[in-house]
């Protein structure tokens, strides 16, 4: 299996979890798995189809740095993002599809990641986006973002 689906349910309306995917301030604060940081100055975002993305994660025990980006392929605002994801001289391109879906003022999203050169790879990454996701959640649940 060189893919896989997280989904995820945010106590946050749709639009914020859409800018916390989109806005470099909003991915400045949680982009990366738990022990990275993404400085928002390493953080680039043209929002169009072809347009490109780049941010770069530091571990914070070494300073070790994961430079990652890609390429929009379909921006529907707030429901739907699909862009390239590669890990910069690490792997191949994978491609990402984030669905949002209105659930009465929470917002589930349905992330999908497909492409993998093979099954380490995948962990590897699925594993980062599970502990990301969980930054994500206390970032949209954040009083202070609403």
């Amino acid at each position: 299996m060189k893919e896989f689906t997280i989904t995820r349910m945010f106590n946050a309306p749709r639009e914020l979890v859409f800018k916390a995917w989109t806005n470099p301030a909003h991915l400045a604060a949680w982009f990366g798995p738990r022990g990275t940081t993404t400085p928002l100055s390493s953080i680039e975002v043209d929002l169009r189809p072809g347009g490109r993305w780049r941010a770069c994660m530091v571990r914070m025990d070494n300073g070790e740095e994961y430079p990652a980006g890609g390429e929009y392929r379909e921006i529907v605002e707030p429901e739907r993002l699909v862009f390239t994801w590669a890990l910069d001289g690490k792997g191949g391109t994978s491609l990402v599809t984030i669905t949002l879906a209105d659930q009465g003022g929470k917002t589930e999203m349905t992330f999908h990641q497909a492409g993998f050169l093979d099954e380490g790879e995948r962990f590897g990454v699925e594993e980062g986006w599970l502990s990301s996701f969980e930054r994500l959640t206390d970032h949209v649940n954040d009083k202070e973002q609403k």
